[in-house]
């Protein structure tokens, strides 16, 4: 009798979209990334949000105090500066470009976001000034906490949505929602990417139920 070998099936892998480095490598994920992000002020003198892994530790805070509403830094959570983004005026289609770092006079950005259209709710369109020329599209209603972040080919990156609290099975807040990073995708670019999107697209009036909660450990 023969023996016939069997034959072992190809172990599958986990797809992980191009590691590209935009902010800081040390932002750079092998498995999904989710962050609670809250927004720590609804009022324009002092408007920041704080994101935090699932176990509680602060990864980004971002805080506007003592700039202009058209410049905000984002943190590290030891306070250092990893990234600008400034609004660039005069424009129609409300672009904003961001400066590694804590931007100085002069200094050239490392990517842009506009508008695709000045009519209505659109995609936004970003920029990667870099030797690859990258170039992202924003999918989506960030006022609802409903975006999609997606390249060229179609591969989700990061999304931005509405956080369920598991315990309860409530729905948040809209100042306390996810953004979910995808494997080799930069999570300082993605938190910069938001930045942007809280001041195109801004917030509809805060829903009856909207209530301002403090983040949880997961399990």
């Amino acid at each position: 009798m023969e023996l016939v070998e069997e034959k072992k099936a190809p172990k599958e892998e986990k797809k992980m979209g191009e590691r590209r480095v935009v902010v800081d490598k040390a932002y750079l994920y092998d498995e999904d990334k989710p962050l609670t992000v809250c927004k720590t002020s609804l009022f324009h003198t002092g408007d920041g949000f704080t994101a935090y892994d699932c176990n509680g530790d602060i990864i980004f805070r971002v805080d506007s105090y003592g700039r202009d509403n058209d410049e905000f830094v984002l943190m590290d959570a030891t306070g250092k500066c990893l990234l600008t983004v400034k609004s660039k005026r005069p424009t129609l289609h409300q672009r904003w470009e961001g400066f590694l770092g804590e931007r100085s006079d002069g200094q050239k950005p490392i990517f842009s976001v506009r508008r695709s259209s000045i009519i209505g709710r659109c995609t936004m369109e970003v920029e990667v000034y870099d030797e690859s020329g990258k170039e992202y599209t924003i999918d989506g209603d960030f006022s609802l906490r409903s975006c999609l972040i997606y390249d060229t080919e179609k591969r989700t990156v990061a999304e931005i949505k509405r956080k369920v609290d598991m315990s309860t099975n409530v729905m948040l807040g809209r100042d306390v929602f996810t953004l979910e990073i995808k494997p080799g995708f930069d999570g300082a670019f993605a938190m910069g990417l938001v930045l942007v999107l809280d001041q195109i697209n801004g917030d509809d009036p805060v829903e009856i139920g909207d209530e301002q909660v403090h983040p949880f450990v997961e399990d």
